[in-house]
């Protein structure tokens, strides 16, 4: 039974018996897993603090043939955007949830992983979050090969996915852009994430009961 470490992401976790925890998450080299976190919930578990959603961690586990879940035996945080950051709560949700409808299990996609994991740092360092979003959606799109760009988008929008397609997430904190482009773009994208996947993301609607 061997056993594999990884970079990864943690995108979502599940109660399991009275102790343990489900964890889904996103490796580098290995792509999508899912494992058991043995006395996770815990208050004195080896696991504390390392299974937020989007925390990016070292994680050692093992693999059995013929297993669909792993058994993990430790994650070590790597840095996660809800402790810089709280009040993102609902994006983390949101942005957790996406990577995980599009990352297959065990495939590997070193592209996404990135995309994932820079959007991590991006939050952490405080990049402004509605034109972050925007970006997050438009490369995962694009990575994802669904992306469609409409003729009726407006001058603004255009000139955001143009700055979008050549800078890091970290460049967006220079880039004007208006609320009502955001919005613009928000609406445009959720279109396309809505027809893709065939279902409405639970987030979407978490984040629009916090606006409210």
């Amino acid at each position: 039974m061997p056993l594999y470490t990884a970079d990864a992401l943690v995108l979502r976790t599940y109660k399991l018996g009275e102790s343990d925890r489900i964890v889904v998450f996103l490796t580098e080299d290995r792509g999508k897993k899912r494992g058991v976190a043995k006395g996770a919930r815990r208050p004195k578990s080896k696991f504390v603090g390392a299974l937020e959603p989007l925390t990016r961690v070292r994680v050692a586990y093992f693999e059995k043939e013929r297993r669909e879940l792993v058994g993990m035996n430790y994650a070590e945080p790597a840095r996660s955007p809800l402790s810089a950051r709280p009040e993102a709560l609902g994006y983390v949700g949101y942005f957790a949830e996406l990577l995980d409808e599009w990352a297959q299990d065990g495939d590997p996609n070193e592209r996404l992983y990135r995309l994932g994991a820079s959007l991590v740092d991006a939050l952490a360092e405080g990049v402004s979050i509605e034109p972050l979003a925007r970006y997050f959606e438009f490369w995962l799109l694009r990575l994802q090969g669904v992306y469609e760009e409409r003729d009726q988008l407006s001058a603004g929008a255009r000139a955001f996915l143009d700055t979008a397609r050549c800078c890091s997430p970290f460049a967006l904190g220079d880039v004007k852009v208006s609320r009502h482009t955001l919005h613009e773009l928000e609406a445009a994208h959720r279109d396309l994430i809505t027809l893709h996947l065939e279902k409405d993301l639970k987030s979407v609607r978490v984040l629009r009961e916090m606006r409210r």
